[in-house]
């Protein structure tokens, strides 16, 4: 009986040349993505019901079928590298994952220059500063790979800058103003879905909300 050829799932699957420990830091480097999805927004979800995230992780997902949309219309391979990978049949312009980093962190950049986030900070440079020195380990990494070519990696940077920057648009000059809404809707109530962009620090006004509560409930003792 024939056996059919198997094939890996490549969401973790990444590789590197044994011994080489920047190989090594950098097959890390490129899982970065999944752990923004898995760790960061589905956690987001259960602890926060954030609107402003909830639309954040949205867009990312859209921008990843619209990589698939244009990577099957180009029909561009990945370099030669791509038989010791064994991803060969998979395409490879543009880069997911330097469209998907591009995205987030033009996206998040663009939250913080606004002032929408957890803090409240005059250095927006330092914070803004970490998520685009990712998006540039993560092109270097999957060159360095063997996964794509620099023209791929560049051409998924720019894909992501456009799209991040486009609905980041959406989302805050067009989505927000039905943000009251969906916090008073069914669905809303239900999962205790909160919109706090109009909020300039949220830890603090959470930290100074907690401590009241905490007094008023003591006050109440008998």
């Amino acid at each position: 009986m024939a056996t059919l050829p198997l094939k890996a799932v490549m969401l973790t699957d990444v590789r590197y040349q044994r011994g080489d420990p920047l190989g090594h830091f950098l097959a890390w480097v490129s899982l970065v993505p999944v752990f923004i999805s898995l760790g960061g927004f589905i956690s987001h979800f259960f602890f926060r019901r954030e609107l402003q995230g909830m639309f954040f992780a949205l867009g990312l997902i859209i921008s990843q079928f619209i990589n698939e949309f244009v990577k099957t219309s180009v029909q561009q391979a990945r370099p030669e590298t791509c038989a010791l990978l064994e991803t060969c049949d998979s395409l490879g312009w543009p880069s997911s994952h330097s469209q998907y980093m591009s995205f987030f962190a033009v996206y998040f950049t663009l939250l913080t220059c606004k002032g929408i986030g957890f803090w409240d900070t005059t250095n927006k440079w330092v914070v803004n500063f970490w998520p685009w020195c990712l998006v540039i380990f993560t092109m270097y990494s999957r060159v360095y790979l063997g996964y794509h070519t620099v023209a791929q990696v560049f051409a998924g940077a720019i894909l992501g800058v456009c799209l991040g920057a486009l609905w980041f648009w959406v989302v805050n000059s067009v989505l927000s103003a039905y943000f009251p809404a969906i916090e008073d809707s069914a669905f809303g109530r239900m999962f205790y879905v909160k919109d706090t962009s109009h909020i300039p620090n949220v830890l603090k006004f959470e930290y100074d909300n907690a401590r009241a509560a905490r007094k008023n409930m003591a006050s109440k003792e008998p």
